[in-house]
């Protein structure tokens, strides 16, 4: 799919490959938006709009009166980080690996339509997996993509490849953003036994709806569901005025 990417999007990638690459140093001060606007022939509003979301995903953060910074790595996540899992456990210093507990394909009913976008009935791809950092259970997730935009992917081995690697780089649909819910829940004896620990141990859920760029319109690509284990793990939220 070859898509017309928004101006916002070109410029937060390339400012996420500056910092990914070293040109941008932890803590360095990155250009002004007018900088910005004056070396890439943006508008100050795409300029804006690309900046603010860096911050809100953790990769910058503002200092009122000086500018704009690269932010450091933490041992916690950011709640409105677009990253997959993988580059999540590989941010830590940990090695990542996934196992698959469940795949299946199957029409989708009026709640994943809905979620998805897409017509009831239209088939639907399901993922199971758990993801590990250093061979130790980290989460658990479970998947539903629409088979209309990703034919075939049920062929992937997705225990060797992020599945964000092979929707971005196999079917060219970029991720723009995700609507996520959040809350404390106690696991049932599945979801408990994939994570290694007891049910009376309160896990964090996220719902979560995926959004990315297809055929040059945002629309819903991904729904999902991930339970995380809370005794290893932590988030947080950046606030911007």
């Amino acid at each position: 799919m070859e898509d017309k990417l928004p101006k916002y999007y070109l410029l937060k990638k390339e400012i996420l490959r500056k910092i990914e690459t070293g040109e941008y140093q932890e803590g360095a001060l990155i250009e002004s938006e007018r900088e910005l606007m004056e070396r890439y022939q943006f508008s100050r509003i795409t300029v804006r709009k690309a900046i603010d979301e860096l911050v809100n995903e953790g990769y910058l953060y503002r200092i009122q009166g000086k500018g704009t910074y690269v932010k450091g790595d933490s041992e916690s996540q950011n709640l409105f980080s677009l990253n997959s899992c993988t580059e999540d456990v590989k941010r830590l210093g940990r090695t990542p690996s996934k196992k698959t507990m469940a795949t299946d394909k199957f029409q989708a009913d009026a709640k994943r339509a809905k979620h998805l976008n897409i017509p009831i009935g239209d088939m639907v791809h399901m993922f199971g997996r758990i993801t590990y950092a250093d061979q130790e259970p980290l989460n658990y997730t479970v998947t539903y993509l629409p088979e209309k935009i990703f034919p075939g992917l049920e062929q992937y081995n997705l225990e060797e490849r992020s599945l964000y690697d092979v929707i971005q780089k196999d079917y060219h649909v970029q991720i723009t953003k995700a609507r996520r819910t959040i809350e404390a829940v106690l696991p049932d004896t599945t979801v408990a036994g994939y994570l290694g620990i007891n049910a009376n141990m309160p896990v964090i859920l996220f719902n979560c709806i995926t959004y990315g760029i297809v055929y040059g319109k945002e629309i819903p690509i991904e729904t999902f569901r991930c339970y995380y284990r809370t005794d290893h793990f932590k988030f947080y939220i950046d606030q911007v005025n």
